[in-house]
């Protein structure tokens, strides 16, 4: 492979201010279709001088896995984005960093930058692939932003992420409030995982207001192309179970899995050191692993009904959860950052899914306490509530015409 020498992709700015929008290709370095993809569409954009309303930016993530085809090298970069590991590596002298840590550096250097000069609102969006193959979809924080732009896309859309993994990229843009996806295009090597991903980036700067909708030649394609590959699935998932492994447990997953295959609980679906490992509940698998880095075995995702979307939205809109410490057991750990501690023992009778609907996401202390985060207040919501997609009625299909 080629030397890789530039952090940014390609950078183009319209003469008129609008958004500010964001792609990041290759956080895992073995993943290169987002950064083709983002090279491609960025090369036809100045090729063809479209008129652009904003700026819009690629970004290389883990150069240096990316040259040698790996996830990473010492650390997984997109576990790392967290306030303590990002206070602690930019505190550390240049010549002490790790590898990852040299990468994450860079790129907070480039974010603050860009969040410095350009104007919202901002749009974070980050391209990966899966070790199996799958129907191209959407990974989401659970605040409506995201939701809402998410469903301009007609490829399914995945809530409860932050649940289960501890410093991906997107999860630390979403704690400063803005709008951050994640697009799974495909397998890794797959050719069409490229196509998805040009696809995508298309109707992103169309649906952002980057790029007219008339100014991109064969848009009804470009949708078309995610619509056809996602076999016309656009619905919400959540995750309800992850596998977590280690290096140790000689994790090995049964072959011929794809995403979003139904699985009946009980069903062997891998073997380690210890025996078979067998589902705990009926599902949907979700990203299971075949390749040798990695700590997440497999997950199980279920069906959101729209009505529970719908219900959730209704709920988030008249700030209901400011309610929600007069219940036993439940007290403010930071209003101003929206996350709740909940005393397990007392509020034994609220369960996930009752938290879900206003927004809250779990992370387990103990065995008595849990904290729950809303990414709703943090949200900078005012900075998207002017735009076209916002407004309109959540969780209709928008449609090509769009």
């Amino acid at each position: 492979m080629k030397e890789i020498k530039n952090r940014v992709i390609g950078y183009l700015k319209g003469k008129q201010q609008g958004p500010t929008l964001v792609f990041f290709g290759g956080i895992h370095g073995n993943e290169p279709s987002g950064c083709e993809a983002i090279q491609k569409v960025f090369q036809k954009i100045a090729e063809e001088s479209l008129s652009l309303t904003g700026a819009i930016y690629g970004i290389r993530g883990n150069i240096p896995a990316q040259l040698q085809g790996k996830r990473f090298l010492e650390k997984d970069l997109n576990r790392m984005w967290t306030e303590d590991q990002i206070k602690d590596i930019l505190n550390k002298e240049a010549t002490k960093l790790g590898e990852e840590e040299r990468q994450l550096s860079e790129i907070y250097g480039v974010l603050v930058q860009i969040l410095s000069e350009e104007a919202p609102p901002y749009y974070f969006i980050d391209f990966h692939t899966t070790s199996s193959k799958t129907l191209p979809f959407i990974t989401i924080n659970d605040a409506l932003i995201n939701r809402k732009f998410s469903f301009l896309f007609p490829v399914p859309t995945i809530l409860g992420m932050e649940e289960y993994l501890q410093g991906p990229l997107l999860s630390y843009i979403n704690t400063l409030g803005y709008l951050s996806l994640g697009f799974e295009s495909g397998q890794h090597t797959e050719e069409e995982a490229v196509l998805n991903s040009i696809a995508f980036l298309w109707l992103a700067l169309v649906f952002s207001g980057v790029l007219a909708k008339d100014e991109v030649k064969g848009f009804s394609n470009y949708y078309l192309q995610l619509q056809n590959s996602a076999s016309n699935n656009r619905s919400f998932y959540e995750i309800i179970y992850r596998h977590s492994i280690a290096p140790n447990d000689e994790f090995k997953m049964a072959p011929g899995f794809n995403s979003f295959e139904k699985i009946a609980k009980g069903q062997v679906i891998a073997k380690e050191k210890q025996g078979e490992v067998r589902t705990p509940r009926a599902g949907r698998i979700f990203m299971p692993l075949y390749q040798k880095q990695g700590e997440d075995g497999f997950f199980l995702i279920k069906k959101i009904p729209s009505l529970a979307l719908t219900l959730s939205s209704f709920l988030r809109g008249i700030r209901m959860d400011a309610l929600l410490t007069i219940l036993p057991g439940i007290t403010w750990e930071s209003k101003k950052n929206g996350v709740l501690l909940v005393n397990v023992k007392t509020a034994r009778f609220f369960t996930k899914p009752f938290f879900h609907l206003f927004g809250y996401r779990n992370r387990v202390l103990d065995k008595e306490r849990i904290l729950m985060t809303n990414r709703e207040r943090t949200a900078k919501t005012s900075m998207y509530t002017n735009t076209p997609w916002f407004k309109k009625a959540p969780f209709k299909t928008p449609g090509i015409g769009f």
